[in-house]
């Protein structure tokens, strides 16, 4: 839990995680090809695993890069320049199954809610308790350093 939650706030620096976005050659404007043009692009991408709608996880629109993701149920990812419906970049995209791991659905519900529900409460409250007690016996070395150099 704790390892996959570090790799998690590590996904938008490691490019093995997860690929940075491209960016398109029109950026923050409506999209000039249509969705099928740009789902057609990604479906000329073979490790992608894409031979129709059903195989597409999602779809990621971004105006402001000027591309579209396009993610299959297989982790590949398509990024597609949304007016020239050119493919910028495929990689596999590893964070979706990092986080399937962290939360504990990669491995069944009744473990994400009964085993890692439990342990993440668990670990919050520890969490919680260890900073009042760091902060409790912080302020008593102050109020013990306040009454020395009165006396």
């Amino acid at each position: 839990m704790i390892g996959a939650g570090v790799l998690l706030m590590l996904k938008k620096e490691v490019e093995w995680i997860q690929p940075s976005s491209q960016k398109g050659i029109e950026r923050n404007s409506v999209p000039m090809a249509s969705m099928q043009t740009l789902f057609d692009a990604a479906l000329t991408v073979e490790t992608a695993g894409f031979t129709s709608w059903e195989e597409l996880e999602r779809a990621d629109l971004k105006p402001g890069k000027g591309i579209i993701k396009f993610v299959s149920a297989t982790n590949w990812e398509v990024q597609v320049d949304t007016h020239t419906a050119e493919v910028l970049q495929v990689a596999q995209r590893r964070s979706d199954v990092i986080e399937a791991i962290h939360d504990g659905s990669y491995f069944a519900d009744w473990i994400k809610l009964g085993i890692f529900l439990p342990a993440g409460i668990g670990l919050f409250i520890l969490w919680v308790t260890g900073i009042y007690l760091f902060g409790l016996t912080e302020y008593k070395k102050i109020k013990n350093r306040k009454r020395s150099n009165t006396v």
